[in-house]
This record gives C-alpha cells, sequence and structure tokens, in this order.
C-alpha cells in the first residue's frame, strides 16, 4: 500500500531554502543571515518556526549565532578523515563504490519512507536531466550525482546528505576513469542501462516500497562494481584512462 508522503514542516522549508542558496554559494561564509522579523515576513511564518529553523542550521554546521549581533553562514567543514582526492585507481573507485553500497542501500529506504512531493519532483527533475545529457553525448555525471544528492536529502537525515555531499562526483566511476574504450560493458548502452537502474529505484521510492527501494539501490550500485571487478580481472589495476 502506497504511504502518503510526509509533508514538510515549515522549519523545514526554511532549512532546505537556506542550505540550498549556502550550497550553491549565494550565501557565502560570512553572510549575515536577514533578521528573526525579515524572515518571518519573508516565509509568512512565526519568530518560533524561524528560531527553529537556526537551530538546525546550527546543528548542521551551517551557521553560527552571534549574541546581539546576528546569525553568520559558516566556512564549509571539510571532510574528516576522507581524502576523495587519492581515487585515482580501479581498485580506488571499487572500494568507494562498497562504501556507496553500505550508505545508499540505507539511504534509499529511508527516502521511500520520509519523501515528500518536493523531494520526488527534484529527483524526477534529476533523472529528466540525465536523459538529456545521454542524449546529447554527454555522460550526466552533474544530474547522476544530483538524484543520489536528492535520495539522501529525503533521508531527512543531516548526516547521509553531508556524507555524500562531501564525497563529490568523484564517487562515480566514469568522472575517474574513462574505461568506454576499453570494454563494451562501458560502451554506448552503458548510460541508458545507468538510467534504467535508476529508474526502478525512483519508482520504489515513489510508492513507498521501502525494501523494493533498498534492492533496487543494491543492485544499481552492484551492477557497477561487478562491471569494474570483470574489467580488473581482464585489464589490472592501472590508471590508464583516468578522468
Amino acid at each position: 500500500m502506497t504511504k502518503t508522503p510526509r509533508r514538510r514542516s515549515l522549519a523545514e522549508t526554511i532549512v532546505d531554502d537556506l542550505t540550498g542558496r549556502i550550497r550553491a554559494g549565494e550565501l557565502p561564509a560570512g553572510t549575515r543571515l536577514p533578521t528573526e522579523p525579515e524572515m518571518t515576513a519573508r516565509y509568512g511564518v512565526s519568530r518560533t518556526v524561524v528560531r527553529e529553523a537556526i537551530s538546525r542550521l546550527q546543528a548542521a554546521g551551517l551557521v553560527e549565532t552571534r549574541h546581539g549581533i546576528g546569525t553568520f553562514v559558516l566556512e564549509p567543514a571539510p571532510a574528516r578523515g576522507l581524502d576523495v582526492g587519492t581515487v585515482v585507481t580501479i581498485r580506488d573507485v571499487l572500494a568507494m563504490l562498497e562504501l556507496r553500497i553500505s550508505l545508499e542501500t540505507e539511504a534509499a529506504a529511508l527516502a521511500a519512507q520520509r519523501r515528500d512531493g518536493a523531494d520526488l519532483g527534484e529527483m524526477r527533475a534529476a533523472l529528466d536531466d540525465f536523459e538529456a545529457e545521454v542524449k546529447a553525448g554527454r555522460n550526466g555525471a552533474e544530474a547522476d550525482f544530483r538524484f543520489h544528492t536528492r535520495i539522501a536529502r529525503a533521508t531527512r537525515n543531516r548526516y547521509f546528505e553531508s556524507v555524500f555531499h562531501d564525497l563529490g562526483t568523484t564517487t562515480l566511476p566514469r568522472t575517474r576513469l574513462d574505461l568506454s574504450r576499453l570494454t563494451p560493458d562501458y560502451g554506448p548502452d552503458y548510460l541508458q542501462r545507468t538510467n534504467r537502474e535508476h529508474e526502478a529505484i525512483f519508482e520504489a521510492i515513489e510508492r513507498g516500497d521501502v525494501d523494493a527501494a533498498r534492492a533496487a539501490m543494491r543492485m544499481h550500485l552492484t551492477n557497477s562494481r561487478e562491471r569494474l571487478r570483470r574489467f580488473t580481472e581482464e585489464f589490472g589495476d592501472g590508471v590508464g584512462g583516468a578522468a
């Protein structure tokens, strides 16, 4: 039975808006956020709602409030204990995929429980952009990453989104290693298969089917891992066509 999407609270709406603007650079580090009265007028909410939103942004490490002065955007915190710049060999990418399988299968399951209409709309837009990129002869990496990031956001667990955001597009094998010229596994049909797998994930999340979302994500990432393993068995672990 399809679950009714949980309505996003007013505070979450403000948090999502400000988080997106901070991530996009519209509100760079050091920017002073609008005052409480300005935010209540802008969003049409009470001061209590504004204070809850600011509290959540503080907990996420995005802003700090200086007593008597205002609330300011902080410098983005570096990813702790993880240097994605070292992801350059096939074995590195395989290790990253193992990490993603453990994280993203549960993220997909939580997203199936907690997503709302706005989340589904953002995922749908990312998939449509991915398809347009592929048809234009591009690799669609940005739209691919955006789709997975939107799933992480829909968990309503800031740590999923934070970790995936810090990892960046280096988690996508084709942004680090150009294997299309060496094996048919990464030939012209590869991105089409990838998008079909994305569609299966999306459909399960849209239905609110937790088990199917988990299984679809696991299959998607496991397929990527197995393609790389076959390549390693045939060609070894040279960097070769690193992007």
